[in-house]
């Protein structure tokens, strides 16, 4: 496929693998506050809840966007940048 130069600025990130990583982080964040809560450790506590509140807020925005449809998750018709334009001085070369 010909690269066009649009991909770096348009590009769309796997959702799904995106949202399983939220996923991790939110079960990952709870189970480490609970532990360190358990051990008197509160401020690595507080900061692990807060690691999985961040990551329930991203996986809250994750879903927003695959519920949007198309427009961030295309299927494989659909290009992730405009289709390339035709090179215009090879075209003169030709004539």
């Amino acid at each position: 496929m010909h690269r066009t130069g649009y991909e770096p600025r348009q590009a769309r990130s796997p959702l799904r693998i995106r949202l399983g990583l939220a996923i991790c982080g939110v079960v990952w964040g709870i189970a480490a506050a609970i532990v360190f809560a358990l051990v008197d450790a509160t401020g690595w506590a507080a900061v692990c809840a807060a690691i999985a509140v961040l990551a329930v807020v991203d996986a809250a925005i994750v879903i927003h966007h695959i519920r949007q449809g198309p427009h961030y998750q295309p299927g494989r018709g659909v290009p992730p940048y405009p289709p390339a334009e035709p090179d215009r001085e090879r075209d003169r070369n030709k004539r």
